[in-house]
């Protein structure tokens, strides 16, 4: 693990041996990540990634496994291709007044292509902002759909009556984390975005991180959609809030809609987000 931090804002723990996602997130002295307190998929791919803050899931596919296209026998993997791959960091750079890491993550994709995620972390020692820039590249001779989605799981053994989702794109603008029926929740909204093209969400304000609340900015030009859902299901007890870049819907839906968005060989498709506790 990659420990990533600065004078101000979470200490991260990066894991280069799958795609330099989020493993462990400290905040106020707590580790919000969910461990193990997560609903088991089964797929041992994906294991210890879901176990952490953040993980991503694409480039591929997103969400459970369906059909190659033309080819009825074979399935996409569950959150696509790109869990497990490791990363090949290109620069680290770590002081208290930031942090910066550069790396490179080659993914064989499912439907038989080869995609490039080039990967910037930073975070800023000033304001405590912690930034995510993917670059997804195509680097097969052929065109290629890319899907991307981010998964940010809270422990929610952490969470108190008190803490709320907050966010223009709900449509009752505020929400309290346990939303929905019984053990369970989710729903997937369009990503409502303010002048500058970003979507807000807070979640909080979270007693046990000593009242701070979670604070994430999405750019809507790529992930125009706001997935969140909760299971309390023992053993599980997690949170998640995720961008994405698809609403949920099938991908032969999607196709059918011109929905699925293709990449020509050589050509890049951006996705950019910003975390901050305040």
């Amino acid at each position: 693990m990659i420990e990533f931090a600065a004078r101000s804002g979470p200490c991260v723990f990066l894991d280069p041996t799958s795609v330099m996602d989020i493993a462990g997130c400290v905040v106020a002295g707590v580790d919000i990540a969910p461990k193990r307190a997560i609903p088991d998929d089964g797929d041992p791919r994906i294991d210890h990634s879901l176990e952490g803050f953040l993980f991503t899931c694409g480039p591929d596919h997103i969400r459970h496994p369906e059909p190659v296209e033309g080819e009825e026998n074979r399935f996409f993997p569950l959150h696509g291709s790109v869990s497990g791959n490791a990363a090949a960091v290109k620069s680290l750079e770590i002081s208290a007044l930031g942090a910066e890491c550069v790396c490179h993550i080659p993914v064989r994709t499912a439907n038989g292509g080869d995609m490039l995620i080039e990967r910037v972390w930073t975070l800023d020692g000033a304001n405590g902002a912690l930034e995510l820039t993917d670059t997804v590249v195509n680097t097969s001779d052929t065109p290629l759909p890319v899907m991307m989605m981010y998964h940010i799981n809270f422990g929610a053994m952490h969470l108190d009556d008190g803490v709320r989702l907050t966010s223009e794109s709900l449509p009752e603008k505020s929400l309290p984390w346990h939303f929905g029926e019984g053990d369970h929740g989710l729903f997937c909204v369009p990503a409502v975005a303010d002048d500058d093209g970003w979507s807000k969400t807070r979640f909080g304000p979270i007693a046990a991180l000593g009242g701070l609340s979670f604070n994430l900015e999405v750019d809507t030009d790529t992930l125009p959609f706001l997935q969140i859902w909760r299971n309390q299901e023992a053993p599980a007890h997690i949170v998640g809030i995720e961008p994405a870049s698809h609403r949920a819907a099938s991908r032969k839906q999607l196709a059918e809609d011109g929905e699925l968005t293709l990449l020509a060989p050589g050509e890049t498709r951006k996705f950019r987000l910003r975390i901050r506790f305040s």
